[in-house]
């Protein structure tokens, strides 16, 4: 695994534990194993981040320093990872996301257009709610599954690879 690239790019642990949004987690954030990049934080923080990407809410950098921090597993990894659901890729991801969930419930997928309003989210939470979540629920699972066992493996290998150029 490029563990000496993914610490370039990472941030300061002072950086996160004095942003304003993660001061509400006080002590907690100074766990070492939070900061650690090793083989059974890095894939944990993947798993972490990949699930709370498909989780459709707002601050979800906050949902995942959570349970970045109840499993004990690289809080800035999991944290960025939040970021693949960004405002390019979100209408894609949730509108596939909820054709999926329609899939699974053998639903028609309805035809719907999007309105900014609190209104149209009342009206749309029992036609549309259901499928989205249950495609939401589905795919945070299998892509947080996909990404353990790349990263999991990814390490393995990379350690594997470091040994056999050792023994030549």
């Amino acid at each position: 695994m490029p563990k000496k690239f993914i610490q370039r790019y990472m941030p300061k642990p002072e950086t996160l534990q004095n942003h304003k949004h993660l001061q509400m987690f006080g002590k907690l954030l100074h766990k070492p194993n939070l900061w650690a990049l090793n083989r059974r934080s890095a894939p944990l923080a993947f798993a972490v981040g990949l699930f709370v990407a498909w989780i459709p809410m707002p601050f979800q950098m906050v949902l995942a320093a959570a349970l970045a921090i109840l499993f004990n597993c690289n809080l800035p990894v999991a944290v960025a990872l939040v970021w693949v659901t960004n405002p390019v890729t979100m209408p894609f991801m949730f509108y596939a996301a909820y054709l999926f969930g329609a899939k699974l419930l053998n639903h028609p997928p309805q035809e719907f257009a999007f309105e900014a309003s609190w209104q149209w989210i009342e009206a749309s939470l029992f036609t549309i709610g259901p499928p989205f979540l249950l495609g939401c629920l589905v795919f945070g699972i299998i892509f947080s599954a996909v990404g353990y066992f790349v990263v999991h493996n990814l390490w393995k290998y990379s350690i594997l690879f470091k040994w056999k150029n050792r023994t030549k």
